[in-house]
């Protein structure tokens, strides 16, 4: 791989995480009920999100859009079986980004407000 070509590699990977990340911004600043959703800003700032792996950022980011829902809400959206989504948002929670609550016979999870 030439040297231009690695360039444009990271040029084109570098515009694809500034749309991701203004995407969110986006759906940050529109979101109608913060409350429901939690309000990221104060919980899990983009600093934190970039910092995580790949595999806990897209469950994060996609409990952030849908707002709070069980492992098994999450996996239809990120298309990855529900046992998986599980394991990553218990991760989450302890690394306390996420708190896990109950309702009924369902466990839910939300972005953590703390």
């Amino acid at each position: 791989m030439s040297e231009k070509e690695l360039l444009e590699e990271i040029l084109e990977n570098l515009q694809q995480m500034n749309e991701k990340l203004d995407s969110f911004i986006g759906k940050k600043e529109t979101a109608p009920d913060q409350s429901k959703k939690g309000n990221i800003a104060e919980s899990l700032d983009i600093m934190t999100l970039l910092s995580l792996p790949d595999h806990l950022r897209t469950t994060a980011t996609t409990l952030f859009e849908i707002g709070p829902a069980t492992a098994e809400e999450v996996s239809k959206v990120t298309l990855k079986e529900r046992a998986v989504e599980s394991n990553y948002l218990n991760q989450l929670v302890r690394m306390e980004h996420v708190e896990k609550y109950r309702e009924g016979r369902k466990v839910y999870f939300r972005i953590n407000e703390k």
